[in-house]
């Protein structure tokens, strides 16, 4: 997200353009993607969780490797897409029969599985992944779900847009004002300005969404601004401690000089959870 200024130079000017090109292209290309296949429905609703859950998964399993304790992927799979689908097809399915199979086949199984003296570790991040990336899709389905049709999709597409508006005022402001380096043990680059921009350009954007589309209210839809600029950027700060726990730069390769999936993710993996507890717990669901 957020970024302090680059050091002086034409070169190091060009970069931080490139950089945001790169950056804002992806986004654009991405959100795009995620706008239509919303549109679509309930089959493309189906389709983004299966892609962009799958390839999360293997990314998040890449990076357990990393650290020291490789998610098995028998058992990552089926739980992400079970966790993923749990609020939904799979609601009858009880959540603690699953993972009480989870802890007793899963932990049996890899006492024999080799290496078998990191099975408990293999174990939690399988576990810890497959909720990681499950439940978030699992809380835009029954975002959706709960109101249906067009309006499941007006939901879907203004919380989204509303995390991609707090990454853009959060890199902008940062790059531009930063200069109070936030949480630098996991994210050097990050500034107290650019995070406080990516929660405040959150709230009027939610809030003309409650008002105009979304009929719970402008004040509602404030609150659920700051909530989404809140929950956006430890999505983000999350991403980043796995990844300097795996010591690498990047979730994958997987975007041509933007890294991987995560990481054009994880700030929308946090917010679908808030936003459904909220509406919720106020009744508007």
């Amino acid at each position: 997200m957020t970024t302090t200024a680059a050091p002086g130079g034409s070169g190091a000017s060009r970069r931080p353009r490139s950089q945001l090109l790169i950056r804002t292209l992806s986004g654009l290309l991405i959100l795009a993607i995620v706008v239509v296949l919303v549109a679509v429905g309930r089959p493309g609703l189906w389709l983004l969780a299966a892609v962009l859950g799958g390839i999360s998964i293997w990314e998040f399993r890449r990076l357990s490797g990393l650290i020291g304790h490789q998610a098995p992927l028998w058992l990552l799979y089926p739980l992400a897409a079970y966790f993923a689908l749990s609020g939904t097809v799979l609601k009858p399915v009880p959540v603690l029969a699953v993972l009480a199979g989870a802890l007793v086949a899963g932990l049996t199984a890899l006492l024999f599985l080799p290496p078998r003296r990191d099975g408990l570790g293999r174990w939690a991040f399988a576990l810890a992944g497959a909720l990681y990336v499950g439940l978030p899709f699992n809380y835009y389905l029954q975002l959706y779900e709960a109101h249906a049709g067009f309006v499941g999709q007006l939901w879907l597409v203004a919380v989204i847009s509303t995390v991609v508006v707090s990454d853009s005022a959060a890199y902008l402001i940062g790059r531009a004002l930063g200069r109070h380096p936030f949480f630098p043990a996991i994210s050097p680059k990050k500034t107290w300005e650019g995070a406080i921009a990516g929660v405040v350009f959150c709230a009027p954007v939610m809030g003309l969404a409650g008002a105009l589309l979304l009929h719970i209210g402008p004040w509602h839809g404030i609150a659920l601004g700051l909530l989404v600029g809140l929950s956006a950027e430890f999505g983000d700060l999350v991403e980043s401690q796995l990844k300097r726990l795996a010591g690498v730069k990047d979730s994958s390769q997987l975007i041509p000089g933007h890294g991987g999936l995560l990481d054009r993710l994880d700030s929308i993996f946090f917010p679908p959870i808030v936003v459904y507890l909220y509406l919720q717990a106020q009744g508007l669901l």
